[in-house]
């Protein structure tokens, strides 16, 4: 593979580049597996029988779209299914001006060795207008595609090589007058290791490879595989005109690099916009080894392979050091889940006018007599049969806003119940008979606002800090998603961003989901408060229920897609650790209500 493959988003970061760590964050997430959505189905007495695989994937030969310079490759792998639709399992990266690339992002596939598992592989060159987008957010019809290839998982792992190389052809499945190029796809087994590497690498006196200004390094890190082959692990980020260049600290996961004596090999490229990078030397080295030269404050000097064959390899001036090195585990969501750990969930329902007038039959609350669920009754439903696998006593708070309430006055935090002394309920079941109660005792009014139940929310998870750690709360928001107040929202919620907290909203109707969007911060812009205080990390997560009903996504998957990784943020920044969490013999007290006690 050539030196062209760095992914650099503007030229120097990488397109979707966080999603490595994203990846790191939530467990080894990704799409194709998700330790949250295997923990619901474990609780069910569903045992997965499956062995978790990592496909890396590297092109050669892709087709140039690009007039000025070349395309910028994306990868996205799909499932597909026995009715014929595809699943996407994940996304690569986007590598920059680059017609042979080798992208770092992996896609996690559960191999069942019983069924036929078809794949389906497209490359796409991304738009420059998009590269600072998350790929995720990416959507593929304003991207040019530039081919596709199909194959079966098992004929991906019972090569001996673990590797496939398929030709890329058109939709139509034809290959055509043109070369479309080749995708190469690589598997392994992950491997389960809680074991991490947190390393900073700093260079001196490395060779300059521009006229005009001093080189511009970044590293690359390669695990080198049964085959004798080499699979990028990461990338640091490129440090501008600097011979003795130090990099942010990186973590590699034992997932990445195998074991501590396998050998790496690092690269140190002089970064160019063109894609085109020149190679400024390399080494060898294993863990083992970086942590030697840790230990000992040494450098190690790069060498630069001779393009001749009979000639030896030149051993530079330039160095290697490793300023700092700790060992570390990530645990995962379940070895928390697994160690006594709790997810407790609060349910709050959207009682606003603009859900229509409950007595007509376009109204998203309206009760229908033949006993059709509404989109309320219905996403509480299908979201309550994920959730109550999580909360051990299955006691939901739950609370209704925006609506006129017994007492006349419009209430942003009302007890759904109605009932003075506990704002809890017992169940879906309890939840579905309080709203059916609430609606014959309670008028649509407004305005939309979030802002008291987060901060009720909040309160109660704020609360559980100073007796244990072992609980983690979720709030679920079921709303039409028109909301008056976004700045108050978006308080709340940076407010919330330090407390064992999440928030899921599940849009019901079909109206405009924008604000929703903004919310979930899925475009790597963190909430900002009116005072300008940034979110300490993302906590929200939205599920529009019209896409679920589409069949663009399980329901499952779609509530538990970002929960693991927010989970794991919050235990791992606190230090939190999983431990066996003794159970008391008596139920606890039930909690009183706190609704309207929270400033708004």
């Amino acid at each position: 593979m050539g030196a062209c493959c760095s992914d650099v988003r503007g030229g120097q970061e990488a397109v979707g580049g966080a999603q490595q760590q994203r990846s790191i964050a939530a467990g080894g997430g990704g799409a194709g597996h998700n330790d949250a959505v295997e923990f619901f189905y474990r609780t069910k007495g569903v045992e997965a029988l499956f062995t978790q695989i990592e496909l890396s994937l590297t092109a050669s030969k892709l087709l140039d779209r690009d007039i000025v310079s070349k395309s910028d490759p994306m990868a996205v792998i799909y499932a597909k299914k026995r009715d014929g639709s595809l699943e996407e399992l994940g996304r690569t990266e986007v590598i920059m001006n680059c017609l042979d690339p080798a992208w770092i992002e992996k896609i996690n596939v559960a191999y069942q060795f019983e069924i036929v598992q078809p794949l389906i592989f497209h490359v796409y060159d991304v738009d420059t207008s998009y590269h600072n987008l998350p790929v995720k957010m990416l959507k593929l019809k304003d991207q040019e595609f530039l081919g596709e290839a199909s194959c079966v998982l098992s004929e991906i792992v019972t090569k001996q090589s673990r590797s496939l190389t398929l030709k890329l052809h058109n939709k139509k499945g034809q290959a055509g007058l043109v070369n479309l190029g080749t995708i190469t796809v690589h598997a392994e087994e992950t491997i389960a290791s809680r074991n991490a590497v947190e390393i900073a690498f700093r260079c001196s006196h490395l060779d300059n490879k521009d006229l005009f200004s001093k080189s511009d390094p970044f590293l690359r890190i390669s695990r080198i595989v049964e085959s004798g082959g080499s699979v990028p692990i990461c990338k640091t980020e490129v440090v501008n005109n600097n011979l003795n260049p130090v990099w942010k600290p990186l973590t590699l996961t034992m997932q990445r690099f195998g074991s501590k004596d396998n050998p790496l090999i690092l690269e140190c490229f002089d970064f160019n916009s063109s894609g085109n990078h020149v190679l400024i030397g390399k080494i060898q080295k294993s863990i083992v080894d970086l942590e030697k030269l840790h230990k000992e404050k040494i450098g190690a000097n790069f060498i630069l392979p001779s393009s001749h064959h009979h000639t030896h390899e030149k051993v530079l001036k330039g160095q290697l050091f490793v300023d700092r090195f700790i060992e570390t585990k990530l645990y995962s969501f379940l070895d928390y889940m697994s160690s006594g750990f709790e997810l407790n969930f609060m349910v709050a329902i959207d009682f606003t006018a603009s859900n229509g007038n409950p007595h007509s039959r376009d109204s998203l609350h309206y009760i229908d007599p033949t006993g059709r669920l509404n989109a309320y009754q219905q996403a509480i439903m299908e979201v309550g049969e994920v959730i109550q696998y999580y909360d051990s006593d299955r006691r939901f708070p739950a609370w209704g806003f925006g609506g006129r309430t017994y007492e006349g006055s419009v209430s942003h935090c009302f007890d759904l119940n109605g009932s003075a002394g506990s704002f809890e309920v017992e169940g879906v079941e309890g939840i579905m008979a309080a709203y059916a109660s609430a609606l014959r005792n309670v008028t649509l009014a407004g305005p939309t606002l979030f802002g008291q139940v987060i901060n009720t929310a909040a309160d109660i998870a704020g609360h559980s800090v100073s007796s244990t750690n072992s609980k983690y709360f979720v709030l679920l928001i079921i709303t039409d998603g028109v909301l008056t107040d976004l700045q108050e929202t978006k308080n709340a919620l940076v407010r919330a961003s330090d407390l064992p907290l999440s928030v899921l909203i599940v849009g019901v109707g079909g109206a405009d989901f924008t604000q929703m969007e903004i919310l979930d911060a899925d475009n790597g812009q963190r909430l900002e408060s009116s005072t300008g205080r940034i979110a300490t990390r993302d906590i929200v997560q939205f599920v529009p229920m019209r896409e679920v009903h589409g069949g663009q996504i399980s329901i499952v998957q779609a509530l538990l897609e970002e929960l693991p990784g927010q989970f794991l943020t919050y235990m791992r920044t606190r230090e939190i650790i999983p431990q066996p969490v003794t159970v008391p013999a008596t139920a606890p007290p039930q909690r009183s209500s706190t609704c309207g006690l929270v400033d708004p």
